[in-house]
């Protein structure tokens, strides 16, 4: 059964924050708050941890995770990125965006697109997540908190427990996110690209809808 913690969305209880990476680092699948809607998170290398999250959302392995990082210099770490790449990037993060990058060998195979050799990675501007990855010390694997067979994420930590608490290890209530999931660009050719119209403008991109 799923552990609840309350934590205030602008000045996380530091306690708290570590009892929460300590679920992560045991293999824990928790739901957290980001800037856009409420996610699934894992530790990076823990394979039955991102199983149960595929298995939590109905999907296959075709579904990619995403790498939710601190900052624009962890993304480097796992992502190949050039000047025109990294002042997109520096503009626009923290924010409610998912890029698809060229995946550095950082990367484990199994998490990269399976052509393509990409991952998609993103900085969420969300007080609780921030302090989740500064305790953490590297990026969490993540998807989207979204139920198969429904068209919009959980944004209500309360719904989240009544529906997966025998499914998850954490679910850390900080408020009521946003219903709507980030925009995905993909910034691996000489032009963004819109994948996923989100919560995140495109203008910034030069792209419109």
């Amino acid at each position: 059964m799923a552990q609840y913690f309350s934590i205030h969305p602008q000045d996380p209880q530091p306690r708290l924050i570590k009892q929460a990476v300590e679920i992560l680092r045991a293999g824990g699948v928790i739901a957290y708050p980001t800037d856009s809607c409420y996610a699934l998170g894992c530790h990076l290398g823990d394979k039955a941890a991102q199983e149960r999250i595929r298995a939590i959302r109905g999907v296959d392995e075709g579904h990619l995770f995403t790498l939710v990082c601190r900052n624009l210099a962890e993304i480097a770490t796992y992502a190949k990125v050039d000047n025109r790449q990294f002042r997109l990037l520096k503009a626009n993060t923290p924010g409610s965006y998912t890029f698809i990058l060229e995946a550095t060998r950082e990367v484990p195979r199994r998490l990269q697109h399976p052509k393509r050799s990409t991952i998609g990675l993103r900085v969420p501007g969300h007080a609780v997540t921030q302090a989740l990855l500064d305790e953490l010390g590297e990026p969490m694997l993540s998807m989207t908190l979204s139920l198969p067979n429904e068209d919009e994420p959980l944004n209500q930590a309360w719904e989240i427990r009544d529906r997966l608490e025998h499914q998850l290890d954490l679910v850390i209530d900080a408020g009521a996110c946003s219903n709507e999931m980030t925009t995905v660009i993909d910034l691996t050719a000489s032009e963004p690209k819109l994948v996923r119209q989100g919560l995140g403008d495109i203008r910034p991109f030069g792209l419109e809808t």
